[in-house]
């Protein structure tokens, strides 16, 4: 498959169904062809145990709230509004871009964000969440996840509970077919969205198959995916300022101008 030329190389998005329409168009207009393939499925928590219910009763008893995705507000807000009609006031609001903040706005929030560090470790140097001696932390989240900005906010004297409204599951993909995808389409570069999603696309890949697909560039959201992608022997791994679309499209034009030999 060419990657420089006139002919387009061909781009697989990776991100949540209902989170690819932009990104999938944006890598369109580059002059790419582009190909949607979800490594996660999004799925609401049916019933919230009692305890996840009293954290949402238990809303004006918390000094932060932090909303780690944008999947955590969509499911989250479903949550907090059908008790909360109207939110208490005295709150600090968190969000971990711009993106998720600008999703809250629709419900009167203006939240805290790390600006260009999209991720805990970005959160976890704000100044409102350096000294929480005595104070209650709502984090809203999927289920499972990484544990570092708890733990972190932990040691720093918050008294951390999670929200869990969601749950995340691998796509439902026989064996073999997301290799038989990558070369019917052609792919030359892969848009991985999260570390999870990464994960989820190396268990879809038999060992034989991970290595002849070796040649693919992947572009990654984080240092972290990073590790995780050369660990796993791909040698053309470009890494994003962060996971936003404006990021991912920005180190896409990089890899555009860059790939041709």
């Amino acid at each position: 498959m060419p990657i420089g030329g006139s002919q387009a190389a061909s781009v697989l998005v990776t991100r949540p169904r209902d989170q690819a329409g932009e990104l999938c168009a944006g890598v369109a207009q580059a002059g790419f062809d582009v190909h949607s393939l979800p490594m996660l499925e999004l799925l609401p928590v049916a019933e919230l145990a009692p305890l996840q219910r009293r954290l949402v009763r238990d809303l004006d008893h918390f000094q932060h709230i932090i909303f780690v995705s944008g999947n955590a507000v969509r499911f989250g807000m479903a949550r907090i509004e059908a008790c909360w009609p109207q939110l208490p006031v005295g709150l600090e609001w968190y969000a971990v871009g711009d993106a998720t903040a600008r999703l809250l706005l629709p419900f009167g929030i203006r939240a805290h964000t790390p600006g260009t560090d999209m991720s805990s470790e970005g959160l976890l140097a704000l100044p409102q969440l350096q000294d929480l001696t005595g104070q209650r932390v709502l984090l809203v989240k999927g289920e499972g996840g990484r544990q570092t900005l708890a733990a972190r906010l932990g040691e720093r004297g918050g008294r951390v509970e999670e929200l869990a409204c969601y749950r995340r599951t691998a796509p439902a993909l026989a064996p073999g077919e997301l290799a038989k995808k990558l070369t019917q389409w052609g792919v030359g570069l892969i848009m991985i969205s999260s570390g999870e999603g990464f994960a989820n696309l190396l268990a879809l890949l038999s060992p034989a198959e991970t290595t002849k697909f070796r040649y693919i560039t992947l572009l990654v959201p984080s240092g972290r995916v990073a590790q995780m992608a050369l660990a796993a022997g791909f040698g053309r791994v470009i890494t994003a300022e962060n996971a936003s679309d404006s990021a991912m499209l920005r180190a896409l034009a990089t890899w555009q101008t860059t790939a041709g030999e």
